[in-house]
């Protein structure tokens, strides 16, 4: 199973938030955006659906940022995982174009299974589980920016 870019970005966001000291350290939308080398746009959409489902809060102005709820410090990263997937099937046989023998497969079912075992390991984690010591090191390490450094001249 593939997760998708959204749930991705969703994931380091929360890796992102989990290693900062709280409200003390400002994290925006554009510093996790170059922390995990993605645009700034996708990670605001992800960052908004993870506000939207209550595990980020954001505050907005000049010392503003982002930051971990309880919810999010607490509920596992399999719940999370179902949220911004949606929970959708492996795949679907009966969408725009049915398949003709889906009647008579067991595909369906065993991908439903397999999709559950999925879930069931990821239900074992918690935020928390997924940074370490490297983690903060590697994320509260000055990202390097070629513009920056032609700024810095």
């Amino acid at each position: 199973m593939q997760l998708s870019r959204f749930t991705d970005l969703g994931l380091r966001a929360l890796m992102r938030l989990a290693v900062s000291s709280g409200a003390e350290e400002r994290v925006t939308v554009k510093l996790i955006a170059r922390q995990v080398n993605a645009s700034e746009n996708y990670v605001a959409k992800a960052v908004s659906r993870l506000a939207e489902l209550g595990y980020v809060e954001s505050q907005r102005g000049r010392t503003g940022g982002i930051f971990l709820t309880e919810a999010g410090r607490t509920t596992t990263i399999g719940t999370i995982v179902r949220q911004l997937e949606c929970d959708n099937e492996v795949i679907d046989c009966t969408g725009d174009n049915p398949c003709p023998i889906a009647n008579a497969c067991r595909l369906r079912g065993v991908l439903a299974n397999a999709q559950k075992a999925f879930y069931a390991e990821l239900d074992r984690y918690l935020l928390a589980d997924l940074v370490d010591q490297r983690t903060v090191d590697l994320l509260h390490a000055p990202v390097f920016s070629p513009a920056a450094a032609l700024i810095d001249r």
